[in-house]
């Protein structure tokens, strides 16, 4: 399978792409209006894609006791079909050993998704050769996006040798940055360059402490002998599940100014700090990300989106004092919320 033109263009330039939240009810089952109301929204905001069934949509969707996999990506196909353009990106989520990825990869395919998102939180202790025949597999069924996951949520360290390997895949067609560490982040860069594709694998930022000046940072390395500038070109981000339209609108800014070649203005510096101290309190920094998903359904819940902040697992849920910490970003940033544009059209998301 390979993508389609207008897809792999939109890639490249660059997109918002929202990892799509699970909306529940309080009886912890599967709110289908909600959920397509999301979906309505990130398009009406100006997304160029959805990420479902990622971490943000809760790994727990693929347990038999729930068996949502396939239900919530044919809900986000669905409204992507009715209302996105031609060239939206659609992402699916793909986990798990190497059978189980396979059939996921399957699954998204068969349900209209383009891009597999392959997560190796499954294979802490596998070898490099393991996880690069693991990739090439699901590359085999679906075009593959890969994932640099944080430990702290359940990822593992892919050093440079990795990045290498697996950017000589033929079937990867971009890379999800988001272990949250620079070092950890220039691998990447790093083995992409040196694998001669950094002119065909999309760079996205994952990394929420530094979504900004992931965006407007010119990166550069040597390779045989001569200077390779990448720039990494959107992000896919749970961070970006809410208030997406201003997300939107300083990726559009942060590419207008590379475009031109200008010296980052002060006020984009300003605004990387401002993202980033939301974020901080969305993701439940202080707790170890504990309250990560939770933050992001409180933000969608304050604005008519979402009903509740429920995961399927009881046990996840805003942490103490993580509800006051986005009431202080809330009122610190009002410039950063899309509250109005949501308001205005809340009716018809939820029809």
């Amino acid at each position: 399978m390979q993508l389609s033109e207008a897809v792999l263009g939109a890639l490249k330039k660059g997109q918002v792409i929202p990892a799509h939240p699970l909306a529940l009810t309080e009886a912890r089952q599967l709110d289908e209006r909600r959920q397509q109301g999301l979906s309505r929204y990130y398009i009406a905001a100006g997304a160029g894609g959805l990420a479902v069934g990622v971490h943000t949509t809760q790994f727990e969707i693929r347990d038999p006791e729930w068996d949502l996999y396939r239900p919530v990506l044919e809900l986000a196909a669905e409204v992507m079909d009715a209302e996105a353009p031609a060239d939206f990106i659609r992402v699916a989520g793909i986990v798990g050993t190497t059978k189980q990825a396979v059939k996921e990869a399957r699954i998204a395919r068969d349900c209209g998704y383009e891009v597999g998102l392959v997560s190796l939180r499954g294979f802490q202790d596998a070898s490099v050769d393991e996880m690069v025949a693991h990739c090439k597999a699901v590359a085999e069924v679906i075009p593959v996006m890969g994932f640099y996951l944080q430990p702290a949520v359940g990822g593992r360290i892919l050093d440079f040798a990795f990045w290498r390997r697996f950017a000589e895949i033929e079937g990867v067609v971009a890379i999800k940055m988001a272990p949250f560490n620079r070092y950890q982040t220039l691998d990447v860069i790093r083995g992409v360059v040196e694998a001669g594709r950094a002119s065909e694998i999309a760079l996205y930022t994952g990394n929420d402490d530094n979504i900004v000046i992931d965006l407007l940072t010119k990166h550069r390395f040597v390779n045989k002998g001569k200077p390779v500038d990448v720039r990494v070109v959107g992000g896919l981000l749970g961070h970006w599940a809410a208030w997406t339209k201003g997300a939107v609108e300083i990726l559009r800014e942060c590419q207008r100014i590379s475009a031109a070649g200008e010296a980052v203005p002060p006020e984009m510096l300003t605004r990387a700090m401002e993202v980033t101290d939301c974020n901080a309190a969305f993701f439940d920094v202080a707790n170890a990300f504990h309250g990560c998903i939770a933050g992001m359904h409180e933000v969608l819940r304050r604005q008519g989106l979402l009903e509740g902040t429920w995961c399927l697992n009881p046990k996840e849920g805003l942490s103490p004092g993580q509800k006051e910490e986005i009431d202080r970003v809330y009122a610190a940033y009002p410039h950063l919320n899309d509250d109005a544009f949501v308001a205005a059209h809340l009716d018809g998301w939820l029809k």
